[in-house]
């Protein structure tokens, strides 16, 4: 996996439901390396941290590999790296292949495999579409969340090293669809219910799940 651009954002503005709401997902190429700190990037807009930023989200992760997909479905948007929110655009990330826990060396900070993304209204606004957000859903692309262990700069053309493999744990891929199915795979949430790469409150609600079936 290799690092193809960096994206920040300013905050940006917008009416939703008659109500102000400010959001950090207009991210934008920069050409100077980041910073990934502990909680955020950077310089970087988390304007609503109840969702975004915090050691489970300090870093978005986002594969160039289906822009091609996006495009396709949105070919009337001004289409540049960072358009998913992400703040690494990564040739070669593959969700089925990226394990919760999983921990990556990348420039010189270590981060760690936390969850996917999970699309809400904004990202809704933002492609201007009522179906965008079930199509992100059904793509099953979702790109991925890390934690960043050891705090470091990172840049285009910084490649992923894996240091560590998961154990006991699942793709990124399986998560997102465990997150949406009906009918849950009760095996793979018992395989991510003591993987602390996850926040407790998502462990315990999946657990529930089991406990109630």
């Amino acid at each position: 996996m290799k690092i193809i651009s960096t994206n920040i954002a300013k905050p940006t503005t917008f009416i939703w439901n008659g109500k102000e709401e400010k959001t950090g997902i207009y991210k934008m190429p920069i050409h100077t390396p980041i910073y990934l700190g502990k909680e955020d990037v950077k310089g970087d807009e988390v304007s609503d941290r109840k969702v975004h930023g915090g050691v489970f989200k300090a870093c978005y992760l986002f594969s160039a590999d289906h822009y091609p997909y996006w495009k396709n479905l949105y070919p009337n948007l001004e289409w540049t790296y960072g358009m998913l929110g992400e703040n690494l655009t990564v040739e070669g990330l593959d969700e089925k292949q990226l394990n919760i826990g999983d921990i990556y060396k990348v420039g010189n900070a270590l981060v760690q495999i936390t969850q996917p993304r999970e699309p809400c209204y904004k990202f809704a606004y933002k492609f201007n579409s009522s179906e965008v957000l079930k199509q992100f859903i059904d793509h099953g692309f979702p790109g991925t969340y890390v934690r960043v262990l050891e705090e470091g700069t990172v840049k285009t053309g910084d490649r992923f090293e894996r240091v560590e493999k998961a154990k006991n744990s699942i793709s990124t891929w399986d998560f997102f669809e465990l997150l949406y199915a009906e009918n849950k795979n009760k095996d793979h949430i018992k395989a991510i219910l003591d993987n602390d790469a996850l926040p407790q409150r998502k462990r315990a609600k999946l657990a529930a799940f089991i406990n109630k079936g």
